[in-house]
């Protein structure tokens, strides 16, 4: 069984993950498989392999980021992600609740 502060931790990473994403998001444009290494080196914590594709889609489907093909001269064609102006929106929104939480501890 896990300590109330390891679902804590839990609830701020893998089951938020949309909001590491769309930070990432805000500064560049990524491919689904490159979000994971950058969730790692960032912000120090792996989510499942399949977890960013999963939420890739819904943020797509919902308006929050669009996706563009790219052709390559080599290698497979790739789709980059971009965050959207509703998804600006809605990340500076989670931005403030972070803000008023900070201040409860």
């Amino acid at each position: 069984m896990s300590s109330p502060s390891e679902r804590f931790e839990k609830s701020l990473t893998n089951d938020n993950l949309w909001i590491y994403i769309l930070n990432l998001l805000k500064k560049e444009k990524l491919y689904a498989y490159e979000i994971n290494e950058k969730i790692e080196k960032r912000f120090g914590f792996y989510p499942g392999n399949m977890t960013a594709y999963i939420i890739l889609k819904r943020l797509q489907m919902e308006g929050y980021v669009k996706a563009a093909r790219t052709e390559k001269s080599s290698g497979p064609e790739r789709k980059y992600y971009t965050i959207t102006k509703r998804g600006e929106t809605e990340l500076k929104k989670a931005k403030n609740i972070y803000a008023r939480m900070k201040n409860l501890i």
